[in-house]
């Protein structure tokens, strides 16, 4: 997951030399796929562009880091350039065959994604960029063009949403909310308080994210590092003691101070793992910390 260290020869368009170790860690267990080596001595490195043939010599290891960087950020601007440019093309084409009033358009995704943020690509962690989705809907019929609300909203609600919107029963077991309220302005003070997130599969062999969950409510976020593969299939087991974190999302935008064990937001630790408590009870999700155990630890600060 970090930009200098895990990227392959297919992450950056580059061709994959012949051999085995000595060109490049295996992405994972049973892939094909190597990582682009982070070599202290790069003078006899030659990378080659996998479509133009173009090759690149560095004269420092710092600046391999930096072209495997500039690589992997353009070609993703230029792949999001490309879907917005798309995007364009149908909605101009709704408004031209007169299909735009009575039509739902929705661009969103399924995470949002580091662009180098702590020295990240990806998603999976819990943190703003990846956690955070966007989620832009037109439907002139109902919702008001240029509308923004600051309700909180998880992916879990987009199949609800849709079926509100479809005039289609919506199923007694499934999860999720119908965000048409919010949408519509409609939502009143009872909304959600907080989303939701679990990532299970630790320390899988391409991503080797660590296993966590937690909630986000406006301003505050509680992370519970659990680290245990539970057994599950792609997960890998390991040591690593369990571990919480909690972030001022207001002060600390950036995420780099973990007030956890601060006294000052024993409070807010608190009401957070009520909040996260409760969010696992509603869903069936189990828990794998012990909530008496964080309460008497916030007694000792």
């Amino acid at each position: 997951m970090r930009v200098r260290d895990d990227m392959t020869y297919r992450d950056l368009g580059l061709v994959q030399p012949e051999g085995g170790d000595e060109v490049g860690e295996v992405e994972g267990l049973g892939s094909l796929h190597r990582k682009v080596p982070d070599l202290e001595d790069v003078s006899d490195l030659v990378l080659i562009d996998r479509a133009t043939g173009e090759n690149y010599r560095f004269d420092s290891q710092a600046e391999l880091a930096a072209f495997k960087y500039q690589r992997y950020i353009k070609r993703y601007l230029r792949t999001v350039a490309a879907i917005d440019e798309n995007v364009g093309r149908l909605l101009d084409w709704l408004d031209e065959t007169g299909q735009a009033e009575n039509t739902i358009v929705v661009y969103t995704s399924d995470q949002g994604f580091f662009l180098g943020e702590h020295g990240w690509f990806d998603k999976r962690f819990m943190y703003e960029e990846s956690l955070q989705m966007p989620f832009m809907i037109r439907y002139p019929k109902a919702i008001r063009p240029g509308s923004v609300s600051d309700g909180i909203a998880m992916n879990v609600d987009f199949a609800p949403t849709f079926l509100d919107y479809a005039n289609v029963p919506i199923p007694s077991y499934m999860q999720g909310t119908s965000l048409r309220p919010m949408l519509e302005g409609t939502s009143g003070d009872e909304w959600q308080d907080c989303a939701y997130h679990r990532y299970w599969m630790h320390k899988d062999a391409s991503h080797y994210c660590w296993a966590h969950y937690g909630v986000r409510s406006q301003r505050y976020k509680l992370i519970y590092w659990y680290n245990s593969d539970l057994g599950q299939p792609g997960a890998v087991a390991g040591d690593e003691p369990p571990e919480w974190e909690l972030f001022d999302c207001e002060a600390d935008p950036l995420e780099l101070l973990n007030v956890a064990n601060e006294p000052a937001y024993a409070s807010v630790f608190r009401q957070l793992l009520l909040l996260l408590d409760a969010k696992m009870a509603e869903i069936g999700d189990v828990p794998q910390h012990d909530s008496r155990a964080a309460l008497a630890r916030l007694d000792l600060l």
